[in-house]
């Protein structure tokens, strides 16, 4: 199966394709075109710097002391021949995210299932990747090349924000 292009996520059906890569979704494609545009352009020490503001901070779902990490949570929602799944990534503390991941779990458990065939495929799939997270999750003593990867894209698009915002230099 592929994985993201972007976060590495296995893709199990769609995606979005550009390139010659695979993403998860448009929001992955539209994270890689910015790294790969500007972020990688943000200098080290200005992504140091925020990176250990946001991974020492307080946690920004309940205000809490970190350590702050990328959690990612997966669902499934089914309804006869429609299936929706997805996998939303959430910066927080780990109890935040555990929290949302069980949420995950057992919204997938209860709207998973009501789908054929795809429901009955992808629901014990999404519960077993949140189950594997909540056991797992991100490695508390440092922060993760996902958070990087993230406060860098968000360095960029503030960068590409600001240039649109900035009025043309004249000569």
């Amino acid at each position: 199966m592929p994985k993201c292009g972007y976060c590495g996520t296995t893709i199990i059906m769609g995606g979005a394709k550009a390139g010659g890569q695979v993403y998860c979704n448009q929001k992955c494609l539209r994270n890689a075109q910015v790294f790969s545009a500007v972020a990688q352009s943000v200098p080290p020490e200005v992504l140091e710097k925020a990176v250990e503001q946001v991974w020492a901070g307080n946690c920004p779902q309940c205000g809490g002391p970190g350590p702050n990490d990328i959690h990612r949570i997966y669902q499934v929602w089914s309804a006869l021949a429609l299936t929706r799944w997805a996998t939303k990534s959430q910066i927080s503390c780990r109890s935040c995210g555990v929290k949302r991941q069980l949420a995950g779990t057992i919204f997938s458990f209860l709207f998973g299932w009501w789908g054929i065939p795809s429901g009955i495929v992808l629901t014990p799939v999404q519960i077993t990747r949140n189950i594997r997270a909540m056991i797992s999750g991100p490695d508390p003593s440092c922060a993760s090349d996902d958070l990087r990867r993230q406060i860098r894209v968000n360095l960029g698009t503030e960068i590409l924000a600001s240039q649109k915002a900035a009025p043309p230099a004249r000569s």
